[in-house]
């Protein structure tokens, strides 16, 4: 079986059905995969009946990417899946909206320690999407289970 390279990752993400409809497109994966950058363009297609992102299509931007940097981390002896999520809308979005996923080495050497020992666990992580004038558009909680194998 042969692995993905992490531009062919990123590639397979911007062809993936759902996001192409959305109009999500993954900006950027570091290489050590600590961190994702990920953007919506508003388009006629993604916008709701008074002209600005529908919620759904920023509730799909914040979908996969946490599971995702946590499963590239841990590897291959946990199962790592999204959970649960809420969203504040605090304005409406307009223009191109982003968001950041972001991860550090210490809270991946966490979640295995707490994990081994107690076997599985949920996590709640923030997430803040942002226009382009750096305001925020929602507020999100992620809720990632992570369980050993």
């Amino acid at each position: 079986m042969f692995r993905l390279s992490k531009r062919q990752k990123i590639k397979l993400m911007n062809f993936y059905p759902p996001y192409i409809g959305a109009g999500v497109r993954v900006r950027s994966i570091s290489e050590d995969f600590l961190r994702a950058e990920i953007e919506m363009k508003l388009r006629w297609w993604n916008k709701n009946l008074v002209g600005t992102h529908f919620g759904g299509s920023l509730m799909s931007m914040s979908d996969p990417f946490y599971m995702l940097l946590l499963f590239e981390k841990l590897g291959r002896d946990y199962i790592v899946w999204d959970k649960a999520s809420t969203i504040k809308f605090k304005k409406p979005g307009k223009g191109k909206v982003t968001c950041v996923f972001e991860i550090t080495e210490e809270f991946v050497a966490q979640v295995k320690a707490e994990v081994d020992a107690l076997g599985k666990k949920d996590y709640v992580l923030p997430l803040v999407i942002r226009n382009e004038a750096n305001e925020v558009v929602c507020e999100l909680e992620k809720t990632i289970y992570v369980r050993r194998k």
